[in-house]
């Protein structure tokens, strides 16, 4: 039985020694670079970094992003029921299309109460 996993063990085995030696070979071969002001600040493609590190982003940006990951959730459970609805009709009934009609209803209620709310306005 422990034969059947030689194989598996031999590829960690050189899988982790490829990983050990990349490393012990470039610490022993690279060089240590001369720490100095220049070379320890942030590369700005050539600028001298001035100011915050990070802009603040709108919580505009924010809802977008939420409606977004709300109606791509809602293709991605809409696809597969579309593929099985023809055969799962045939066998079980339309329990299936009032299902997904209730599913599709409160992704609507959501789409307008984000629409009323002003989130899908993008000129604010």
């Amino acid at each position: 039985m422990l034969e059947n996993y030689l194989p598996v063990l031999l590829q960690v085995l050189i899988a982790g020694g490829f990983a050990g030696a990349t490393l012990l070979i470039s610490v022993l071969l690279g060089k240590a670079a001369a720490r100095n002001r220049v070379k320890d600040s942030a590369y700005e493609c050539g600028m001298v970094p001035v100011g915050e590190g990070q802009s603040r982003f709108s919580v505009k940006f924010y809802i977008v992003a939420m409606l977004f990951v709300l109606f791509d959730i809602e293709v991605v459970f809409l696809y597969p029921w579309a593929v099985i609805f023809k055969d799962y009709v045939a066998i079980h009934g339309t329990a299936i299309f009032w299902s997904a009609l209730c599913f599709v209803t409160v992704l609507f209620i959501a789409y307008a109460y984000a629409w009323k709310k002003g989130a899908l306005d993008w000129k604010h």
